[in-house]
């Protein structure tokens, strides 16, 4: 195609771009394309264009637009891009996916302005931290006698790190509770963003974004029914029962299902998001916390144990501002039953890795198990240890005894000393002394006996 066809001068490289932005989050506006796929241009206009040259052959439209407050206080308004059915077609082979897996074009959601589908595009900017990278430098004419001057190499603004690829996203991925995933019965959910990054080790990851517009209790429904989802089981080509998730997705080592995360998109106080999140998370707990276990086999009176994720569903929550200042890595997750504290009744915010991680479940609780097993097979092995040295030194320690040869072992709870005669032979003296003590003892009574009653005493 020449280049008539690209009035507005865009590059290929720029077009393929915004079709593959569009593709996954299907409206956005120039300034949230740029961030996406080119933050590291000069200015907006490299993707507003090529927007215009997609438009003039007709791959994406601006049926609508958006707006927000200056510094001055007045309203600055930014048109929305979606696709086209055509352009649909088109970004289907940007992002390598079959078209009937593209979702729509969002055409409706842009004529209405879009909030929550630009709370998602935000969101998953913020996730994806794209690096800023340099464009090749346009040289510029100072004069027609002159040669051209090269353009000064711009610094470029750091981002923290990001996770995962724009390509491993999905938005408005059906969640069916029954029925299929390309057919939903009624009832189903729809999760607002779908991650898949296992270079990040991170499987999958289910995104819900929360623009405050509904009470705590229907968010708090919504986890609930994300539970019903993974719970959901299917037969596989064995005739075994396994989780309807599991055909699609990817599992983790996690204990538990997989990981959802909710960010607070709305601009407000710390305070009242965080009021926010604690509603949600009172609302939620029975689809987040864990069954406690306790007991030690090796110790009874210890009061260790874990929790049992096998059926609960990991729950982080973190605001939108903390999620593009920090990126996903950074300290801005708050994993609903992780216990620590930054100051009484605040949350302590934690990097993606502890967040996701079970510090009380039943792997640390096993190798604690398995200290005290160690342990206490090893205080066995020193009784064992002391009791055969015992023995050996009464065996060393051992004399014949004198009246019939036995050999005599020192007594461990009598002192008896070396050379005495043997047990056998000791309490055969001390049985024949008392013996002959008592027949003593019995005559010297009848002897008494006689001389009280003397010759006459039968007289009495």
């Amino acid at each position: 195609m020449g280049k008539s066809a690209w009035p507005h001068r865009s590059t290929a490289k720029a077009r393929g771009l915004v079709l593959l932005a569009l593709g996954i989050v299907k409206v956005a506006t120039a300034e949230q394309l740029r961030q996406l796929v080119l933050p590291g241009t000069a200015d907006v206009q490299t993707v507003r264009n090529a927007c215009k040259d997609l438009r003039s052959v007709g791959l994406v439209e601006s049926v609508g637009r958006t707006s927000y407050m200056s510094a001055a206080g007045r309203p600055v308004w930014r048109d929305l891009w979606n696709l086209t059915t055509a352009g649909l077609a088109s970004a289907a082979s940007e992002v390598g996916r079959p078209v009937k897996e593209m979702g729509g074009t969002a055409r409706d959601a842009a004529k209405a302005g879009a909030p929550h589908a630009l709370a998602v595009t935000d969101t998953i900017d913020a996730f994806r931290q794209s690096p800023p990278l340099p464009t090749k430098p346009v040289a510029r004419r100072t004069d027609t006698t002159t040669a051209p001057v090269p353009e000064q190499a711009r610094p470029l603004p750091t981002r923290p790190p990001g996770l995962g690829h724009l390509r491993g996203w999905e938005t408005e991925v059906p969640l069916p509770v029954s029925g299929t995933f390309t057919t939903p019965a009624r009832g189903s959910l729809r999760a607002d963003a779908v991650l898949r990054a296992p270079e990040d080790g991170v499987p999958v990851m289910f995104v819900e974004v929360d623009n405050h517009t509904e009470p705590a209790a229907v968010v708090a429904r919504k986890i609930e029914n994300y539970r019903r989802f993974f719970q959901r089981t299917h037969k596989d080509h064995h005739g075994m029962d396994v989780p309807f998730w599991s055909t699609l997705w990817d599992d983790s080592p996690r204990a538990g299902y997989p990981p959802l995360t909710l960010v607070f998109a709305k601009n407000v106080s710390p305070d009242t998001a965080m009021n926010r999140m604690k509603s949600i998370h009172d609302l939620s707990t029975p689809c987040w916390q864990g069954r406690w276990h306790s007991g030690s086999s090796y110790d009874r009176a210890s009061r260790d144990g874990y929790r049992d994720y096998a059926r609960t569903i990991p729950v982080l929550a973190t605001t939108l501002t903390r999620l593009q200042q920090h990126g996903p890595h950074g300290p801005v997750w708050w994993r609903f039953g992780h216990p620590a504290f930054d100051v009484p009744g605040h949350p302590a915010f934690e990097s993606l890795e502890h967040a996701l991680a079970n510090p009380d479940d039943y792997r640390p609780y096993h190798a604690r198990e398995e200290q005290r097993r160690l342990e206490h097979h090893a205080q066995e092995e020193r009784e064992r240890q002391e009791g055969e040295e015992d023995e050996r030194r009464r065996n060393v320690a051992a004399w014949p005894c004198p009246t019939c040869g036995r050999e005599v072992l020192p007594d461990g709870w009598e002192t008896r000393p070396t050379g005495s005669d043997c047990s056998v032979c000791t309490s055969t003296r001390r049985r024949e002394q008392a013996d002959a003590a008592a027949l003593a003892a019995e005559e010297e009574e009848g002897r008494e006996e006689a001389k009280r009653n003397g010759l006459f005493g039968f007289l009495r």
